[in-house]
């Protein structure tokens, strides 16, 4: 049963609310000292695809499928200041393709499918994975790779397998699954202001 009471709310207070705060700051601390340049790189790479005509495909599981979601709004919509709608896709949103090629190839061909159908050379495919080791964006990048399409990966832990197949893979310092999720999408941020800074 909840309790409810002063008790509770100081344990609350003290420890939980303090702790995840601590743990943010401690994991946004250590993005600012290692990761910019390659955040820097991420964003020109973002850019160099607009400019040169080409889209934004995005592709995540779970709450990496939200962020891919999220920074497709942002490019089609607006971040902040009004500019034209740039492509951008999410790979995560229909239902119709995602539960026809798992029905059909398996969930490992969700996003490969949809890149194999829609990914060009001039594209850049934005893959999202915590583990760094998601089976179905693993097979994503492998195919993005044979049609020469450009990656960037947003990952954590020690950036796993997708450390041999991004162009650039942008690896969180952190282990908890929370804290790479909440830089994953500071960096989407991030880069939708470069996007807005150019356009």
């Amino acid at each position: 049963m909840f309790r409810t009471g002063s008790s509770n709310q100081e344990f609350y207070k003290t420890r939980m609310v303090v702790e995840e705060l601590n743990q943010h700051r401690n994991t946004i601390e250590a993005v600012i000292t290692e990761l910019i340049p390659q955040i820097e790189q991420g964003c020109k790479l973002v850019i160099d695809v607009l400019q040169s005509g080409g889209k934004v495909l995005i592709a995540g599981n779970g709450g990496s499928a939200a962020d891919a979601q999220h920074i497709a709004a942002e490019l089609t919509g607006r971040y902040v200041k009004e500019r034209i709608g740039l492509p951008a896709i999410a790979l995560t949103v229909d239902t119709s393709a995602l539960t026809a090629i798992s029905n059909d190839y398996g969930f490992e061909k969700v996003y490969s499918r949809q890149l194999s159908a829609l990914a060009r050379p001039e594209d850049l495919f934005i893959a999202i994975s915590t583990s760094g080791n998601s089976t179905n964006i693993i097979d994503a990048l492998e195919l993005a790779k044979t049609i020469k399409c450009k990656t960037l990966g947003l990952s954590g832990r020690d950036g796993g397998k997708m450390n041999g197949l991004c162009d650039l893979n942008i690896v969180i310092p952190s282990d908890t699954t929370a804290r790479i999720q909440e830089m994953h999408i500071l960096i989407g941020h991030i880069f939708c202001k470069a996007v807005d800074n150019i356009y």
